[in-house]
């Protein structure tokens, strides 16, 4: 039996974040409340918090944040990719709930972590030889998903970076 039926759209923003695109907001049938801590355990979660029943993953544009009672999706075309996306949404919440009994339930605060998390792990010597000015930069281009870590000379050449570049490994 599913979990879910359908996710109504119910209302649509402008996207500040991407002019030209737009949030999506949804209502689903049933509350998500049972399956987001299930949901919890996919790939993509940046932030979910058990207390306040909310539930954020990262798209390739954007993000879709779950809440118990409704579903936002930011940097959307049109309506149309917005029904496709709650379509898409609705099967995966249902084939997590078919599949529950073999994941275990996230109970505890997560989060994805930030540009300082990742700074804070990186060698710190603004070589440049990631192509970025600052190891701070190289931080916030690895969260952007512009970057990636084998693309830090340092980290990957440096014995004494084994430690950090495993803790970083781990972070993303």
């Amino acid at each position: 039996m599913n979990y879910l039926d359908s996710i109504t759209l119910t209302k649509t923003l402008p996207c500040l974040a991407e002019p030209g695109r737009i949030i999506v907001i949804g209502k689903p049938n049933r509350l998500l409340d049972e399956v987001l801590p299930y949901l919890a355990t996919l790939p993509g979660v940046i932030a979910y918090n058990p207390e306040t029943r909310t539930l954020t993953f990262r798209r390739p544009h954007g993000f879709m944040t779950l809440y118990a009672d409704k579903v936002y999706i930011t940097q959307v075309v049109d309506a149309a990719e917005g029904l496709q996306l709650f379509e898409a949404l609705k099967d995966a919440v249902n084939v997590t709930w078919e599949k529950r009994a073999e994941l275990i339930a996230v109970t505890a605060k997560k989060r994805a972590p930030r540009h300082l998390d990742i700074w804070e792990l990186l060698p710190r010597s603004n070589c440049g030889a990631c192509g970025e000015s600052t190891c701070l930069a190289f931080a916030v281009a690895v969260i952007q998903h512009k970057r990636s870590l084998i693309e830090c000379p340092p980290l990957q050449s440096d014995s004494s970076f084994a430690d950090r570049k495993a803790t970083l490994e781990a972070m993303l």
